[in-house]
C-alpha cells in the first residue's frame, strides 16, 4: 500500500523539504489557541483574546495571496525569511505586550503584524512537489494525499501539545511553540533551494506573465469557502455537544477521531491511480461532505459521536486533496502557490461566518441543531462544485486514462 509514499519521497530533497514543512507549519493549528491560552491565562478576558485571534486570522488571511504571488515571482528562499523574521516580531510584540500590560492597540497590532507575515507553508511545500514530480500526475497526487495526511497530524498534536504547555508551565508557552517551530522550520526550507521551483522572475519569459484562469480560481475559493464554514460550524457543534454530554474535557477526543477518519481516507487515497478528473472528484467528495453531516444532529451519545465522525472524515482528505490537483493542473506553473494561497484564502474565510453562525444556534436551540449549520456548509459547497467545468484542472493527455473509474496500486 505504502509503495507509492516510498516513490515519491525517495526523489531527491523530497523527504527533507516535506518534512521540514511539518514543522514550519506547525504554528498554523496553535497561533490562534496560542493567543487565547496566554491572553485568558494572565487574566484578560475571553472577548479580548477572541478579538485578538479574529485579527491574527483576518491578517494571515488577506496576505496569503500576496505572499502567494511574491513567492511565485521572487522565490521561496528570497520571501520566506523575510515574512518569518516579519512573523516572529509580531508574536514577541504580541506576547510582550499582553505580559506588560501595554495599551491593547499594541497587542492588536502585532496580532495583526504576525498573521499577515505567516508564510502559506502548505501552499509553499505543495508548489515544491509540482516541481520536484513535474510530468508525474500519479506521484503528485500522492504526494498531495501525503501533504493532506500531515495537515491531519498537525492539528491533532498542536493544539493538544500547546494547551499542555501554556496551562501546565507558562501562558505564553504556546505562543513560544509556534514560534520554536515555525521559524526555524521556514528558513530551513528555505535553505533548501534546489527543490524550489524556478522563481518566475528567473525564468527567461519572466516577461510575460501567465494569465490566471480567474472564474474557476474564484469558484474552487467558494468551494473552500464553504467547507471552511463547514468544518468550524462541526467543529463547535462538537465542542457544545461534548457539553451537553457532560464530557466537555473529551471535545478533543471527538474531534480527533473526525482526524482519524480524514487520515486514514488520506493515505488510502494517495495510493490510488485516479481517472476521474479531478473537478469530478471534488463534486463527489463535497456531496458526501453533506450527506455525512445529516445523521449528525441525531445523535445521542459520545460513543455514537465519535464513530459518526471517525467515519464522517473520510470524506475530508480525499475532497481537499482533488481541490488543490485541479488547481495545480488548471493554473499556469508560475502561478501555482498563488492558485493554491487563494483556495487556502477561501477555508480560513469561512471558518469565522461557520463557527459564528452555529454559536447562534447553540446559544438558542442546543447544539444538536447546530450541526445543520455544518450541514448547509457542505450543501452550498456541492453546489458550487457543480458551477465548475470538469475540463478544468484536466491533466495533459496520457498522464491519466480516459475510462472513469479507479485503479489501486
Amino acid at each position: 500500500m505504502f509503495t507509492r509514499y516510498r516513490t515519491v519521497l525517495a526523489r531527491s530533497g523530497a523527504w527533507r523539504f516535506s518534512l521540514t514543512a511539518l514543522v514550519a507549519r506547525l504554528p498554523i493549528s496553535v497561533s490562534t489557541l496560542g493567543i487565547v491560552l496566554l491572553v485568558t491565562g494572565l487574566g484578560r478576558s475571553y472577548g479580548l483574546a477572541g478579538a485578538l485571534s479574529a485579527s491574527f486570522t483576518i491578517a494571515n488571511g488577506l496576505s496569503s495571496v500576496v505572499q502567494g504571488r511574491l513567492l511565485d515571482r521572487l522565490g521561496q528562499a528570497f520571501v520566506l525569511p523575510v515574512v518569518i523574521a516579519a512573523y516572529a516580531v509580531g508574536v514577541v510584540g504580541l506576547v510582550t505586550a499582553v505580559e506588560a500590560g501595554w495599551p491593547d492597540a499594541t497587542a492588536f497590532a502585532s496580532a495583526f503584524l504576525a498573521g499577515a507575515a505567516y508564510p502559506p507553508i502548505g501552499s509553499v511545500v505543495r508548489a515544491r512537489w509540482s516541481h520536484v514530480l513535474a510530468g508525474r500526475d500519479n506521484d503528485v497526487q500522492t504526494a498531495y494525499a501525503l501533504e493532506s495526511v500531515i495537515d491531519e497530524v498537525i492539528f491533532v498534536i498542536g493544539p493538544t501539545l500547546a494547551t499542555v504547555l501554556a496551562t501546565q508551565w507558562h501562558p505564553w508557552a504556546g505562543l513560544g511553540l509556534a514560534l520554536v517551530t515555525g521559524v526555524p522550520g521556514t528558513l530551513l526550507l528555505a535553505a533548501q533551494r534546489r527543490t524550489q521551483p524556478v522563481p518566475h522572475l528567473g525564468r527567461r519569459d519572466a516577461g510575460t506573465r501567465p494569465e490566471m484562469p480567474w472564474t474557476p480560481v474564484v469558484t474552487l475559493a467558494g468551494v473552500s469557502f464553504a467547507l471552511g464554514s463547514m468544518f468550524a460550524a462541526a467543529e463547535v457543534s462538537t465542542v457544545a455537544f461534548s457539553s451537553e454530554q457532560h464530557a466537555k474535557p473529551y471535545a478533543g477526543a471527538l474531534l480527533a477521531c473526525w482526524s482519524a477518519g480524514s487520515m486514514v481516507a488520506g493515505l488510502v487515497t494517495g495510493t490510488i491511480t485516479w481517472q476521474h478528473s479531478s473537478i469530478s472528484r471534488v463534486r463527489i467528495g463535497t456531496g458526501l461532505l453533506a450527506l455525512v453531516m445529516i445523521p449528525m444532529p441525531f445523535v445521542g451519545s459520545m460513543t455514537a459521536m465519535a464513530m459518526a465522525l471517525f467515519v464522517a472524515g473520510f470524506a475530508i482528505a480525499p475532497t481537499l486533496i482533488a481541490l488543490f490537483s485541479a488547481i495545480e493542473h488548471g493554473v499556469p506553473p508560475a502561478r501555482l502557490t498563488e492558485g493554491i494561497a487563494i483556495s487556502h484564502t477561501g477555508l480560513a474565510a469561512g471558518l469565522a461566518p461557520g463557527a459564528a453562525l452555529a454559536g447562534l444556534v447553540i446559544d438558542r436551540h442546543g447544539a444538536s441543531p447546530s450541526y445543520y449549520v455544518a450541514l448547509g456548509g457542505g450543501v452550498m459547497a456541492a453546489l458550487v462544485a457543480l458551477a465548475l467545468s470538469t475540463s478544468f484542472g484536466a491533466p495533459p493527455a496520457g498522464d491519466r486514462g480516459e475510462t472513469d473509474g479507479l485503479t489501486v496500486g
